[in-house]
C-alpha cells in the first residue's frame, strides 16, 4: 500500500493520538473514522433551507424516515446496562 508523509504540529498530533482506541490502531485507521464536515451550516440557514422545502410543498423526511421515527419513539431501546 502506498504512505504518504505529513507533517504536524504538536497539539494536532497529540489530539489524533488521543483519539486511538486503542495502542494498536493506526493513525490511518483514526483517520478514516474521523467525520470531516462539510460547510457548516448556522441555525438560521437551516431554518431557511427548511421554510423553502415546507414551502414548496416537500417534506424534511420522506415518509420512510418519519415511519422510522414513529416507530423509534412507541419502542423506545432500553439499555442493558446503567451505564
Amino acid at each position: 500500500m502506498a504512505t504518504k508523509t505529513i507533517t504536524l504540529e504538536l497539539d494536532a498530533y497529540e489530539k489524533l493520538r488521543r483519539a486511538k482506541r486503542s495502542p494498536r490502531e493506526s493513525f490511518s485507521s483514526v483517520v478514516r473514522r474521523a467525520v470531516i464536515p462539510g460547510e457548516s451550516k448556522t441555525a438560521g440557514e437551516l431554518l431557511q433551507w427548511l421554510k423553502a422545502r415546507m414551502k414548496a410543498g416537500g417534506m424534511p423526511l420522506d415518509e420512510a424516515a418519519l415511519a422510522r421515527l414513529d416507530d423509534a419513539q412507541r419502542k423506545p431501546r432500553v439499555s442493558a446496562t446503567d451505564w
